[in-house]
């Protein structure tokens, strides 16, 4: 780092008299009753995300305290602040739209204001991956500490939790399984307290894959929000934060493209959510690092699903944390990472795994030689109508369905499949492909989570639980089914799916990878012709202008383009791992 000066005295107010911008600055500051030995200690920095909006974050108040007693003990002066929080069922039109705009304020807070490093306090979806953002491009010693998740309720008996249960009860309510009484019964059930959602969503995602990633204290991931250990976390995070700052030790260190290249393998041994492709691209694309889909697929042929939890499997987070977290994935993962990367503790990510408590008897974590799915929880896609790539979720998905060919069903919108889905007299069977447009990043706009398509009413009441489904959307974390996304180039980008009319055949390969829609090249250049461009009111002013004209597309993360620096290199780095 180029600034060699250390707590008030960086980054001062530009008044043309530095003497008097700091006379200034420590005036102000002793208004809210610090002394001069508290002013002259390193400073850390602890973003505040709490909101009267996001239940995900309701315990930040109670991780600030802690973490702020982690710094005072380590002989630093915390000081928190706030910046945008975005929760997942609050945030319209969708969250995706304001992840970039919340990676924007939370680098300029950390630029703005005088810190010597940053704990990063986030959790709800897309609050981790835009700090990761912010903070890789802000160049500040930097350290994540998630809100942790919820812990399960109970409906009549069964164990419940967010979201996955909430999706599989709301489609029995669609079906007609659940009457009006039992869905209010169990809504009361399904968020039973604080924390992000207990599956393998989103959420949960990101947890994992940053802390393998190596930019969270080890074993940071899994706590629940509630736990002595999540603040217990909290407390040891404040206080590797000052020690970060005497080091000076910067995201560049250690988002490398092999940690990248780890986080990506147990994003695929996790059966993590397919939004997490996305985020690792756009975190990476901050350090001038670019994703190579076709070799991450090559590594989900090698890396099998081995944790047990919703929706790949039977599990909730806190039972993941009760068999002891991340290290009993890294264990078992041990031959197919670099064990050599730089972590937040200035360790490797090998002394972190060998320095863990010792592995035990447990039912949650899977061997690599008898796993919970054969391959990684991810395909990646190409042909005809994906030539960018799409995403498949394969081990949540119906197996009988991963290779299948079908008529196509076409949805224009978000707005028109909310329209017609449920038309009774909708031409809909059971083996077609329904195929929604214009839902990716520029046409929604914001990439919604559109991408888990209702089963129309008449089917769901026939009994069909799942039917291949095509779009350039996003899905939750939390939902399963046969379902591909993230088509690219999107519909609104002049992609092939904009081309895609009713009746059409759609071929799904899951296994050879392909992705093919049969109509002669010839036809869809005449379809070309007669597409029309999307138009978004409000579109020639503010965030929603700057979005549209800015937005890269989701194997790019979605990030804007002005805030990606030029590449230097790939993701995953390729060559041996370090065994």
């Amino acid at each position: 780092m180029s600034d060699t000066k250390q707590g008030l005295n960086k980054g001062l107010t530009s008044y043309g008299d530095e003497g008097f911008s700091l006379f200034l600055r420590k005036a102000f500051i002793k208004g809210m009753g610090y002394s001069d030995d508290a002013l002259d200690r390193p400073i850390i920095g602890i973003v505040d995300t709490g909101s009267g909006f996001n239940a995900c974050h309701a315990n930040v108040p109670d991780l600030i305290e802690a973490a702020k007693r982690g710094v005072l003990l380590a002989g630093a002066l915390p000081v928190p602040f706030p910046t945008i929080s975005i929760h997942e069922s609050f945030a319209h039109p969708t969250s995706m739209y304001l992840r970039n705009l919340m990676s924007i304020d939370t680098e300029e807070m950390i630029r703005a204001q005088p810190m010597d490093a940053v704990v990063l306090i986030g959790g709800c979806d897309k609050t981790v991956p835009a700090q990761s953002m912010g903070a890789a491009s802000a160049g500040l010693p930097a350290i994540h500490l998630v809100t942790g998740p919820m812990l399960t309720g109970s409906h009549r008996g069964e164990r419940v939790g967010a979201c996955t249960d909430c999706r599989r009860f709301w489609a029995r309510y669609r079906a007609g399984e659940v009457d009006e009484g039992e869905i209010a019964e169990v809504n009361e059930r399904l968020v039973p307290g604080a924390g992000t959602c207990g599956v393998m969503g989103t959420a949960s995602t990101m947890a994992l894959v940053v802390e393998a990633l190596g930019m969270m204290l080890p074993g940071g991931a899994t706590a629940p929000a509630v736990s002595a250990d999540r603040r217990r976390i909290a407390e040891a995070t404040g206080a590797l934060a000052a020690e970060m700052a005497a080091a000076r030790r910067v995201p560049s260190q250690i988002m490398t493209a092999k940690a990248f290249e780890n986080a990506l393998t147990v994003l695929l041994a996790i059966g993590g959510s397919t939004n997490g492709i996305v985020h690792l691209a756009a975190m990476a694309g901050r350090v001038g690092l670019k994703l190579d889909l076709d070799a991450f697929d090559r590594i989900g042929r090698k890396v099998p699903v081995l944790v047990d939890l919703k929706p790949s499997g039977r599990n909730y987070m806190e039972d993941l944390h009760d068999a002891g977290g991340l290290p009993t994935i890294l264990r078992e993962l041990r031959d197919h990472l670099h064990l050599g990367c730089l972590t937040v503790t200035g360790r490797t990510l090998g002394e972190e795994i060998d320095r863990a408590p010792a592995g035990f008897p447990q039912e949650i974590v899977a061997t690599v030689a008898d796993p919970v799915y054969p391959q990684g929880g991810m395909a990646v896609l190409r042909g005809n109508l994906a030539p960018d790539g799409a995403i498949v979720k394969q081990s949540a998905a119906t197996p009988e369905l991963l290779r299948h060919r079908g008529r196509a069903v076409v949805f224009s919108s978000v707005e028109d499949m909310a329209a017609r889905v449920d038309d009774p007299n909708l031409d809909v069977q059971a083996d077609d492909v329904l195929v929604l447009q214009n839902a990716g990043p520029k046409g929604a706009p914001g990439m919604p989570e559109a991408g888990y398509m209702p089963i129309p009413r008449k089917l769901a009441r026939q009994g069909v639980k799942d039917m291949v489904r095509i779009s350039d959307a996003r899905m939750s974390g939390t939902a399963s089914g046969t379902i591909v996304l993230h088509v690219t180039p999107e519909a609104a980008a002049g992609g092939p799916l904009a081309l895609v009319r009713d009746g059409d055949m759609i071929e799904l390969d899951v296994d050879g990878r392909t992705l093919t829609l049969d109509v002669p090249p010839v036809e869809l250049e005449r379809r070309r012709s007669e597409t029309l461009v999307r138009h978004h009111e409000g579109s020639d002013r503010g965030y929603l202008k700057l979005f549209l004209d800015h937005v890269l597309q989701a194997d790019r993360g979605c990030d804007f383009d002005f805030l990606v620096p030029p590449v230097t290199g790939t993701v995953p780095a390729g060559g041996e791992t370090d065994v």
